[in-house]
């Protein structure tokens, strides 16, 4: 007998009704997915998170009165699992730290691809992170300079560790760093979990955040 997947349980939360219903039609068309609210700001948003304790939260961050990132602070602090996934017209670096530290799963742009909620979503629900793919090569160069002088030690990393995080970074997925080191898709898993344990990372955002820090991102 074959598993029945489990539906995630999704919370809308956006200022503009047009926006939130593309959103839902979007995802109601996944097998399993299901937007079980929706809510126009941050306050709404934080009560009918608590009220019905979704799987994802997809937060806008521009929303009048509690705006999105004041509510994922605010939900963070009293449902501290909360999954929240920001989904935001703003590609910059201030915006993107800040939600970092407020503790957000996700980060995607909404020019966007539809796709990249989508694998956010995923991501998010099953523990760990994602960031739009768009962002690696823009906001990071930009986090990079900024933050050179604060940059992080690589000496604890193997070299075979660091071009795996490099790559990971970069976007490559483990199938394709094995083909461009010539390792096995194994020995890459091991080599990122390595890696991220010597580290302390907890996932993609983390991977590239340091990498960000190394400056190993300046030339993407």
């Amino acid at each position: 007998m074959v598993e029945k997947t489990k539906t995630l349980r999704i919370l809308l939360a956006d200022d503009h009704v047009t926006v939130r219903h593309g959103l839902k039609l979007l995802i109601d068309a996944e097998r399993d997915m299901k937007v079980i609210a929706e809510a126009g700001d941050g306050k709404e948003a934080v009560q009918k998170a608590r009220e019905l304790n979704p799987d994802v939260i997809v937060m806008d961050i521009s929303m009048p009165g509690v705006s999105g990132l004041a509510a994922t602070r605010s939900l963070k602090k009293i449902q501290p699992d909360a999954v929240i996934v920001t989904l935001t017209r703003h590609g910059d670096s201030a915006y993107l730290k800040e939600l970092l530290r407020a503790g957000v799963s996700g980060y995607v742009l909404k020019r966007s691809a539809p796709t990249e909620l989508l694998h956010a979503i995923r991501a998010a629900a099953a523990g760990g992170q994602y960031l739009d793919t768009t962002l690696t090569a823009g906001i990071t160069a930009g986090l990079a300079g900024k933050d050179a002088r604060a940059r992080m030690p690589a000496t604890a990393l193997t070299e075979r560790e660091a071009a795996v995080l490099r790559l990971i970074a970069s976007g490559y997925s483990n199938k394709e760093i094995a083909a461009k080191l010539s390792l096995s898709v194994k020995t890459v898993e091991a080599h990122k979990a390595n890696a991220m344990r010597k580290l302390d990372l907890t996932g993609r955002i983390d991977i590239v955040k340091y990498a960000v820090l190394q400056g190993w991102l300046d030339n993407a």
